[in-house]
């Protein structure tokens, strides 16, 4: 029997690939999906990380998969229902760019209360402008992040570290874990009224896809600089548009959208907004770390031991197990 067929259909960090030794490991580009049906016509595991689509056609194409591991977090390029349904096991690396989003969404504050790209854009362009730049300390304000979670629980310590009052909203944490960060819960109309900076750490699901909107954005401050690193569309972008247009908040920074690529889109024309191209796991270590998770998350599939990533391995388990 020859070796376990491992499909890469996206660019992976060489110390990733370093995991998959022993295997027939074979490059596709995923983002061509002819090129990737007929990679996986005898795959028993893929490896991906963005670009490539996994649905229920690309299932089909492949008989033999056992698994489809995402070098990331997110897994909205990934059929998990379609995958469950075909017996094929789905994992991610759920802790590998924690850290580069919490520093990220840091810099983001900082560049905002400072005006740092405005004002790096009028020295460029031949003006000294000192004083059209002022910006404003973070020591004294408030803080309020939503989501207290992985990326939320890293934040609040280096936002504490600048003399920030904390609050948080998250309806799964115990007030036992915020108080060891430092942190008072309040709701969620509470944190939007109270805070100078509001930063969000939730996953996007139906329940908080624009969870941040025209009411909400009404309870702000005028001083409100909103900040998501998280995923496009849990802040309802037509209505920033409108609270930024109406200079009813101070500004926003953002790193992801409703839709991408963003090219276009309108909230970039506004001078108070900093925006980078979804960049929250854009580190080298980020990279090397989900890359490693992922290709470890395949050798373990592929030996039937249980994959600290995977998210239906339950569903998978039962129906290998004829029950549903």
């Amino acid at each position: 029997m020859g070796k376990p067929v491992v499909v890469v259909a996206d660019p992976l960090a060489l110390e990733a690939l370093a995991e998959l030794d022993g295997y027939d490991v074979r490059s596709c580009d995923g983002r061509d999906p002819q090129a990737l049906h007929r990679a996986l016509a005898d795959a028993d595991a893929l490896l991906i990380r963005s670009g490539t689509r996994v649905d229920a056609e690309a299932l089909a194409a492949a008989p033999r998969l056992r698994v489809v591991a995402r070098a990331g977090v997110g897994l909205d390029n990934v059929d998990v229902q379609a995958a469950t349904a075909a017996g094929v096991l789905v994992a991610n690396a759920p802790l590998s760019n924690v850290l580069s989003v919490a520093e990220l969404t840091v810099g983001l504050i900082i560049a905002a209360a400072r005006r740092i790209v405005p004002a790096g854009a009028s020295l460029r362009a031949g003006r000294w402008e000192r004083s059209r730049f002022q910006g404003r300390e973070l020591a004294g304000s408030t803080a309020g992040i939503v989501g207290l979670g992985h990326v939320g629980g890293l934040v609040a310590p280096r936002l504490a570290a600048f003399g920030m009052r904390l609050l948080a909203h998250d309806p799964y944490v115990t007030r036992g874990r915020a108080e060891e960060l430092g942190v008072r819960l309040v709701g969620l109309d509470e944190l939007m009224a109270e805070s100078d900076v509001v930063t969000v750490h939730v996953p996007k699901t139906p329940q908080t896809t624009a969870l941040i909107g025209e009411p909400e954005l009404r309870l702000a401050r005028p001083s409100l600089i909103l900040v998501n690193t998280a995923r496009g569309g849990i802040v309802d972008e037509n209505a920033l548009a409108v609270a930024l247009k109406e200079e009813r908040i101070a500004g926003a920074a953002l790193d992801v959208y409703a839709v991408e690529p963003a090219v276009g889109n309108a909230l970039l024309s506004f001078p108070s907004v900093v925006a980078t191209p979804h960049l929250g796991a854009g580190t080298r270590e980020a990279q090397e770390r989900a890359g490693r998770e992922a290709a470890r998350a395949v050798r373990l599939a592929l030996v039937g031991d249980p994959v600290p990533g995977a998210v239906n391995a339950e569903a998978v388990k039962r129906r290998s197990a004829g029950e549903e």
